[in-house]
């Protein structure tokens, strides 16, 4: 399983079907998350600094708070998980 798969797992509260794989999960993630949600899901996967992540996406620590709520509520809505998970 991949890194980013395992990332959503962490953050997602209830999964009934697996996620797709890395190919496809990647593109539905690229249709439902801005552009620097995503970036930040990546960085969270690769296991970089908050402080990197915070100086690479031009964030402060305000901002990279309410990014990562709203990241993290996305990827729990229903319309969501439909995308990146096989039906």
């Amino acid at each position: 399983m991949s890194t980013l798969s395992k990332e959503i797992e962490k953050h997602i509260k209830k999964l009934v079907n697996p996620l797709k794989d890395e190919t496809e999960l990647l593109e539905s993630l690229k249709l439902k998350l801005t552009k620097k949600e995503l970036k930040l899901l990546k960085f969270w996967a690769e296991s970089t600094s908050i402080d990197d992540i915070q100086s690479q996406l031009n964030l402060d620590e305000e901002r990279y708070g309410q990014l990562s709520s709203k990241l993290i509520k996305k990827l729990n809505q229903e319309r969501v998980k439909q995308s990146i998970c096989l039906s």
